[in-house]
């Protein structure tokens, strides 16, 4: 097993891992060829030296993806947090602890980039992963808050 950066050749597979659970199904768009709006923000997140587009793969298949941002703060005595977001394991990987070294690893990158705190949001309709993360030793000691912008 290989934790790597995504390549822009890994880009369908990607959309197909966000795609495959019941609340990325609303929302991602599988559609050939891909909708143009992935591929600027892959170009955007890797571009960035603050960002990390991460998958774990095995012999040539994507198995998961999150996606690191490396945040400096004021607080905290101008401390550097980890932010993780767009976590997918494939659904037929998921409950077999690949997740759990996804995350080890990640949490040493934070590490590694001298961050204090490592952070995370997750949608409350996905019990099972609100309790994955919990089970890492993840608080939630914060209340999120989000605001749609219309187009």
């Amino acid at each position: 097993m290989e934790f790597r950066k995504a390549k822009r050749s890994d880009l369908g597979s990607l959309v197909t891992l966000l795609a495959d659970d019941k609340l990325g199904a609303l929302r991602e768009d599988t559609s050939l060829p891909l909708n143009a709006a992935y591929l600027s923000a892959f170009n955007a997140i890797d571009s960035d030296p603050n960002n990390e587009l991460i998958v774990v793969e095995e012999a040539g298949k994507l198995l998961g993806m999150m996606q690191l941002t490396f945040i400096p703060y004021l607080t905290h005595q101008g401390s550097w947090r980890c932010l993780i977001e767009g976590v997918r394991i494939h659904s037929s990987y998921r409950a077999q602890g690949l997740g759990r070294q996804f995350f080890q690893w990640a949490i040493q990158r934070a590490r590694g980039r001298h961050c204090k705190l490592v952070q995370l949001t997750s949608d409350k309709q996905r019990p099972d992963a609100l309790r994955f993360y919990e089970s890492l030793g993840f608080q939630a000691t914060h209340e999120g808050f989000k605001l749609p912008l219309e187009e």
